[in-house]
């Protein structure tokens, strides 16, 4: 059983998108089951797999602490587990309980606060990583990012390129490139535990 924690304090970064796909690429790595839990109220992640469902990707949808740590820790495969903005009761359940937490957050000065935060709520022992999403390749502010998070000795585990969108929801499609840009992030998260 592993549970891989989604979460970043601030709103619009990139947590749904970024659980969508981790949860397609668990499936396509062979774990079964992989439940991707959303415990966003406005339940973005169950919106966007009722609209375009994923094989093999069973949604809980989780918007209370206990209904959230139930449903972490009754399962026996893979969860990705969508957390909401700005509940900090709500994420640190879903931290407590995670064998992994990915921060998903965009390159610029404006992220770094709430990133900060998140951080702070992780146990030293969890293995904890940043992923920079709708990154736009080859620019100053990608590459002070990347170099701002290693002087804080934060790995980043992941870019992913402006094309694969944030919240481009169950109208869009799962693109290869993002798939693989995820896979690399799973990867990451799961061998440093």
């Amino acid at each position: 059983m592993k549970n891989v924690v989604v979460t970043n304090l601030k709103g619009g970064v990139g947590k749904t998108t970024t659980a969508v796909y981790l949860a397609a690429v668990a499936v396509a790595k062979g774990y079964d089951p992989v439940v991707l839990i959303d415990a966003d109220r406005q339940a973005s992640s169950a919106e966007w797999l009722e609209e375009s469902p994923i094989d093999g990707v069973e949604v809980v949808e989780a918007p209370s602490e206990r209904m959230l740590v139930r449903a972490m820790g009754r399962h026996n495969g893979m969860a990705i587990i969508d957390t909401p903005p700005g509940d900090e009761r709500l994420v640190q359940s879903a931290i407590n309980s995670a064998d992994a937490v990915i921060i998903p957050t965009r390159a610029g000065g404006v992220e770094y606060p709430r990133v900060a935060v998140t951080l702070g709520m992780i146990p030293a022992r969890t293995p904890r990583g940043v992923l920079i999403a709708a990154a736009r390749l080859g620019t100053n502010d990608l590459e002070e990012t990347i170099a701002w998070w290693k002087g804080e000795n934060v790995p980043v585990w992941g870019v992913i390129p402006e094309r694969v969108g944030i919240a481009a929801g169950p109208e869009a499609r799962l693109y290869r490139d993002g798939l693989q840009e995820y896979e690399t992030v799973l990867r990451r998260a799961l061998r440093k535990r």
